[in-house]
């Protein structure tokens, strides 16, 4: 790849410590939402994979099943741990990562402390959002004061997909993201337009993963349904209108059906790379990245890694650029 080629910039990357996984396992959390093992992590592995893939940047983000176990106490600590530990491998890799912050949601008082330490301590880039807590959805009014404060700091809100509370009879004894993550970030979005979140707060960049989930077939029946059910104001924007504002990355096969879908709700300039790594193996990781780096690009645009990496240094203009001599 010649050096004018942009590396990747990665805003669906995940990690996990060993606490984490120990802390999870013990709230039960043996089987992560039907997948049949916990994935390994560590920064030097991380990296080796992003050589190979031409990714330059990754952020960081801890994935389904969350940290909130059930008891609010225990969730704070553990968000501040593993916050802590993605800001410490930030600190230790310059310009090669960036930290979307875990809060400890439906606890809202312990989530506005953790926004408050994460920006103005740990220097995070944003802040990563389950679709559900304990069937608590992002919609749910008790987390207004959660979306007012983000909205205050203008943040960067990557929403994540984990199973819905109904999983054991939904999922059919088959793992949660092969289709239950895909229905719930759908869920969660249209629980977001329906109370009006994103209309009140439209300050925020908020990145919707997997290339929108369903959101991209239902987006219509989801507006007409809007158009029916909620109270008729003129000058609202349409739910269409509202989702063509939010960010998709690409994590997952956006090819060759997903992303043409995508491509019909939202224009080329809200379109982000994802990996999905370390939940996404390293050689599906880099098949993605081949498909991607193969396919035509949209008119206009030079490839698909100069277009999603050029919308993120939009949506993350103080992520650094790695230089020549930076420590990898």
């Amino acid at each position: 790849m010649s050096c004018d080629t942009p590396g990747y910039l990665d805003v669906h990357a995940h990690f996990v410590t060993d606490s984490y996984v120990r802390q999870a396992r013990a709230a039960g959390h043996e089987l992560p939402d039907g997948v049949p093992a916990w994935p390994t992590w560590s920064a030097t592995a991380h990296l080796e994979l992003m050589d190979r893939c031409a990714i330059e940047t990754a952020m960081l983000s801890i994935s389904s099943p969350g940290i909130h176990f059930g008891d609010d106490t225990a969730a704070r600590r553990l968000a501040r741990e593993v916050n802590e530990a993605g800001a410490e491998t930030v600190r230790e890799h310059p310009g090669r990562f960036g930290l979307f912050a875990s809060l400890p949601l439906p606890d809202v008082d312990g989530a506005l402390e953790e926004i408050a330490y994460a920006y103005d301590d740990l220097n995070a880039d944003g802040v990563i959002l389950e679709t559900n807590t304990h069937g608590n959805y992002l919609g749910n009014g008790d987390l207004e004061p959660v979306w007012a404060e983000l909205d205050r700091r203008g943040a960067v809100v990557f929403l994540h997909p984990t199973s819905p509370v109904c999983w054991e009879r939904s999922a059919l004894g088959r793992p949660r993201p092969m289709i239950e993550f895909i229905f719930d970030t759908a869920r969660s979005v249209t629980d977001l337009l329906m109370a009006g979140t994103l209309e009140r707060h439209r300050d925020l960049t908020v990145i919707v993963p997997h290339c929108g989930g369903a959101l991209p077939v239902l987006a219509d029946r989801i507006d007409g349904f809007m158009n029916m059910f909620m109270p008729p104001r003129p000058e609202s924007p349409t739910a269409v209108e509202q989702l063509g504002r939010l960010y998709y990355d690409l994590a997952g096969p956006a090819l060759p059906r997903q992303l043409p879908a995508l491509l019909g709700l939202a224009g080329t300039d809200r379109l982000l790379y994802g990996s999905d790594h370390c939940w996404t193996p390293a050689a599906a990781v880099q098949a993605h990245i081949a498909g991607l780096d193969s396919a035509p690009a949209p008119e206009g645009a030079v490839s698909w890694r100069a277009l999603t990496t050029a919308n993120a240094r939009r949506v993350l203009p103080r992520t650094p650029r790695r230089s020549t001599e930076s420590p990898s």
